[in-house]
């Protein structure tokens, strides 16, 4: 499966000259692009992928070396189109006890707390399907190489692979086989 605006979205972000930007031991750029390629690979649909390329493009709550404003969404609508928009800003503004919470809720709607406005966002199936992807396959490129390790919301990740079922699971336990003993 070949994303046909993945150039143009690859060119987009090396504008920003993040491509000596260290992020877990590669630079900011390969974990992108690396979110992308996972997420095309585990046949996630195109918004979704975009959005895994795009996924920290506001910042997080735990990734603020790069921040986009707020104000650029329109920017960033047009060039990855509007859900897949949607979903990287959910995932930037993800207060993330709120969507573990929400995960353990287990039906929609599926309340999240979004950290820049402090507002309730109630998500429907699709879109909380999407971001716990997101989420997901975001983490699992680069907990090897993470300094939180192995252990950092163990319980909450595989609880979204479990939810998002067998090739999410498959990817998780891959990863998670590299763990060293100790």
């Amino acid at each position: 499966m070949t994303d046909l605006s993945y150039k143009s979205m690859t060119d987009f972000l090396i504008g920003f000259g993040i491509t000596d930007m260290a992020h877990t031991g590669k630079s900011y750029l390969g974990h992108l692009i690396a979110v992308h390629r996972l997420m095309l690979d585990a046949s996630c649909e195109f918004d979704a992928c975009r959005a895994g390329m795009f996924h920290s493009i506001y910042g997080t709550e735990e990734f603020q070396r790069f921040q986009l404003p707020l104000e650029r969404r329109d920017e960033i609508r047009t060039l990855i189109g509007e859900r897949a928009e949607r979903l990287a800003y959910l995932n930037c503004a993800m207060d993330r006890a709120s969507f573990d919470a929400s995960l353990v809720l287990g039906h929609t709607p599926y309340p999240m707390r979004d950290r820049f406005t402090g507002d309730e966002v109630k998500l429907d199936e699709a879109d909380f399907a999407d971001l716990c992807a997101i989420h997901l396959y975001d983490w699992l490129e680069q907990v090897p190489r993470s300094r939180r390790g192995y252990g950092y919301r163990r319980v909450a990740y595989r609880a979204i692979a479990e939810r998002l079922g067998a090739t999410a699971i498959a990817t998780y336990d891959r990863v998670y086989a590299s763990e060293l003993p100790g």
